[in-house]
């Protein structure tokens, strides 16, 4: 990458990458783990963008504004953003655990009523003069890292624990091997899907209130396409689609190809219709290995 973009490896550059991901690098983990249980989120990117107007009108509501805003806007605001994200993966868990319905479709179906809904609520504009606390949250520093980056380390670092150090992290992967064994062994497999999906609704909150406090406003068509670059990350990280296999770590990886990629192809002046193409050869390359490597397995 640095061969073709002399500017690559500069600290501003390499900042710049950190914070490039630091959303998708949210949702990877929580889409991880609902890959890991053979399930998928189509909607999280309209997630995001609904759970942003939310929090924005949450933190109008409760007085606060850019000129400086009380800790209880922001406070409100993020509650907000937290809620309607746990929300909808409630209802998706809900329909998938216990109506048995596909997840695909369930997702699908969100991913357009969750974007009507912030396209509703916000009147189809901006939501802007955010509370400056809030706003700390995607520009803020600290100890010399930008917030974002620290949120994004503490998601990845609670998954890893999660999944790698913890009995539910233990039933999340039985039940994508193999769900009929893992219900024969005493695992509620139900409550382990709808936690999974209400976890990943959390962070569907959480990337909502990091992106929004980026921008400092929120936009109800934020996160377009967001679900396909994370699911990309996972992919590329060697989550099996399948379920039960792959880590978070590996998910970080993926994020970080992904945005290396993008990040030098913006340097070396590529053109943007070309750089799509060079993503999805990346992403089919992934897919692809990713099959033959479950076939050497089998």
């Amino acid at each position: 990458m640095s061969a073709f973009a002399a500017a690559f490896f500069s600290l501003g550059n390499l900042v710049n990458v950190a914070l490039s991901i630091a959303v998708i690098g949210i949702l990877g983990v929580g889409m991880t783990a609902v890959i890991l249980i053979g399930g998928i989120d189509l909607s999280a990117g309209s997630g995001v963008a609904l759970a942003g107007v939310v929090a924005a009108l949450a933190a109008h509501a409760v007085g606060g504004d850019a000129a400086g805003g009380s800790l209880a806007a922001a406070g409100a605001a993020v509650v907000a953003a937290l809620a309607v994200g746990a929300i909808g993966g409630g209802i998706t868990g809900l329909a998938v655990s216990r109506l048995r319905a596909p997840s695909f479709l369930v997702t699908l179906a969100l991913l357009s009523i969750e974007r009507g809904l912030a396209f509703l609520f916000s009147s189809g504009q901006a939501v802007s003069d955010l509370p400056a606390g809030f706003n700390w949250l995607g520009q803020g520093i600290l100890l010399g890292v930008p917030v974002p980056v620290w949120l994004t380390a503490a998601c990845f670092g609670g998954g890893w624990f999660v999944l790698s150090r913890t009995v539910w992290g233990r039933w999340i992967y039985a039940l994508g091997g193999n769900e009929s064994a893992a219900w024969l062994a005493g695992i509620d497999t139900r409550a382990v899907a709808l936690g999974t999906y209400v976890a990943n609704g959390v962070l569907v909150g959480l990337a909502a209130v990091v992106l929004t406090a980026r921008l400092g406003a929120a936009v109800p068509n934020a996160g377009v396409g967001y679900e396909l670059d994370v699911i990309a990350a996972v992919v590329v990280g060697g989550t099996s689609l399948t379920g039960g296999r792959g880590n978070v770590l590996g998910t970080l990886a993926g994020a970080v190809c992904i945005g290396i990629l993008d990040n030098a192809l913006n340097l070396a002046n590529v053109d943007p219709y070309l750089q799509r193409v060079v993503a999805g050869v990346v992403i089919l390359l992934a897919v692809l290995g990713e099959r033959i490597r479950s076939r050497a397995h089998a």
